[in-house]
Formats: C-alpha cells, sequence, structure tokens
C-alpha cells in the first residue's frame, strides 16, 4: 500500500496588532477553539493621542492659544459672511475694480492652461519608455518634470514677476509651468497603459512613428488627455486668485490689499465672487469629464 504524503499548509504570520494583543481562545460547547480579536481601539487610540502630542512639542503648537484666540476666527468669518455688496453693482468704480482682477485670474488660467497643456503632451509622449526608447531623454526628462512639480506655483510666479515684471504676464507664465508639469506626469503614466498593437502594426506598414502614434495611440489618450485638461483649470482658477500676494495680477493684488487693510467685507465679495466662478467652472469641467468618460 502506498503512503499519501500531504504537505502542510504554512502557517500564516500574525498581524502586527495580534502579535501585540493576542487575540483570546475561546472553547466551544462541540469542543473547537476559535479565535477572538480583542478590539484594538485603546491602543489605536492611545498612539494617536501620542503621536499628536509628540507632533505639537516638536512644532511648538500651543492648544492654549486656539482656545483664547478661537474668538477672533469667528469675529473674523463673521464680517466676512456680510460681504461688501457694492462690489456688485450699486458701486460702478468697485465693481469695475473688482470685475477687472477677476478677469485677469480668469485669463491666465485659461491662457496658462491651453499653452501648458500643449507644451505637455509631446513632452508626455517623449517620457514614456514603450513610445521612445531613449533612456537618457526619458530619464533627463523625468528629472525635469520632478523639479517642475517640486515648486510651488507662487515661487515660479515670484521667479517670473523678478524675470518679465510685475502684471497678469508673470502669473500666466507660473500657470503654464505647472500645468505643463502636472499634465505631462500624468500623461506618460497613461501612455504606459495604452494597447500598442494598432501602434506597432502601424509601423510595421511603413508609417514613421509620429504618424503610428498620431493614428494609433491618440485616440486612446485623447480623452484622458481632455480629462486631465479641464482638471488642471480648476486647480488653476484657484491658483490664479493668490497669485497676486507676488505681484502676478488677478483677484489675490485685491486679497492681499483688503487683509492688509482688515476690510473683511470686501475681501468677503472678492471670496464670493471667486466662488460663483469656481463653482460654474468645476461643475462645467465635471459634466465635460463625464461626456469624455
Amino acid at each position: 500500500m502506498k503512503k499519501e504524503i500531504t504537505a502542510e499548509a504554512p502557517a500564516l504570520k500574525p498581524a502586527l496588532l495580534d502579535r501585540i494583543i493576542p487575540p483570546r481562545t475561546i472553547t466551544l460547547p462541540n469542543g473547537h477553539t476559535v479565535l477572538k480579536p480583542v478590539s484594538r481601539t485603546p491602543i489605536i487610540s492611545v498612539l494617536v493621542i501620542a503621536v499628536i502630542i509628540v507632533s505639537a512639542v516638536v512644532t511648538g503648537f500651543n492648544f492654549k492659544i486656539i482656545i483664547d484666540r478661537g474668538y477672533q476666527l469667528g469675529y473674523i468669518l463673521g464680517r466676512i459672511f456680510h460681504p461688501n455688496w457694492s462690489y456688485f453693482g450699486s458701486d460702478p468704480e468697485k465693481t469695475q475694480k473688482l470685475l477687472t482682477a477677476l478677469f485677469d485670474t480668469i485669463k491666465m488660467s485659461i491662457m496658462g492652461s491651453v499653452i501648458g497643456a500643449t507644451l505637455a503632451l509631446p513632452i508626455a509622449v517623449l517620457s514614456s519608455t514603450n513610445i521612445h526608447k531613449n533612456k537618457f531623454v526619458i530619464w533627463f526628462l523625468r528629472i525635469l518634470l520632478m523639479v517642475i512639480r517640486t515648486l510651488p506655483t507662487l515661487i515660479i510666479a515670484k521667479f517670473a514677476a523678478l524675470i518679465f515684471g510685475l502684471g497678469t504676464f508673470a502669473g500666466t507664465v507660473a500657470i503654464v509651468i505647472f500645468t505643463f508639469g502636472i499634465i505631462a506626469k500624468m500623461m506618460y503614466e497613461s501612455i504606459e497603459t495604452i494597447d500598442l498593437g494598432a501602434f506597432e502594426a502601424a509601423e510595421s506598414f511603413g508609417a514613421n512613428k509620429f504618424q503610428s502614434f498620431w493614428s494609433a495611440c491618440m485616440p486612446q489618450i485623447l480623452p484622458t488627455y481632455l480629462s486631465y485638461c479641464l482638471y488642471s483649470l480648476e486647480m488653476n482658477i484657484r491658483a490664479a486668485a493668490i497669485l497676486g500676494y507676488v505681484g502676478a495680477g488677478g483677484l489675490g493684488i485685491l486679497i492681499n490689499e483688503f487683509i492688509g487693510w482688515r476690510d473683511y467685507e470686501s475681501l468677503g465679495a472678492v471670496l464670493l465672487a471667486l466662488f460663483v466662478v469656481v463653482f460654474i467652472i468645476e461643475n462645467t469641467s465635471q459634466y465635460l469629464r463625464r461626456k469624455l468618460s
């Protein structure tokens, strides 16, 4: 008689919390035993509280100041939520001032998004490992994109203002660079996931790499590309609103001015106008992205 050899399944290594707080063994009436996990809430709560306390000590965060000065937040918000309605028609001079800054913000966002997204597409193609095979070029472009994404938009706008002077041109340049870095990064990751069957077939029939990519790959990535462009436009509207802090024009100039003068009612009017614009653009963008998906 042949002896059957059965391999035992390897024992699973218990999770870290199970090793810290071992589960209880319960014996059932039929003699079998089961493991009942012990509640992990106490140890997790203790760890979270300890991390918060240590972080507060290291960063110098003072909870007493929050409690003592918390009423100031309610005071400022109360004035902001009672905006100066003269900026919405009753005072033509103030209305013109607000609309000019608002249109500058919108123009910077749209122009910067369009130019940045247009420049990002060819760089994304050159950065994708499945389309472009030159490893040095891929490495160089990815390092460049990483450096661009590392720089905050305000820093880019500050340098642009020093180079090109104060005004909306510097803000547009900052948005172009920011959009370029974000879309190029997301697009080359998307390009690396597409099906290259049609691309390789087009090359085998004699088409060059550009013709093959345009006819075989572009239809696959176009909805994703347009979706990323719309998403960037949403972000850029918000970013453009604060570029005035470094002299790049737009609503940021008014926001900086009103905060400096503690004119929170006028600040509330600016934020309300910005909220309406962002709400319209965001909902329009979401609608278009749903159509593209």
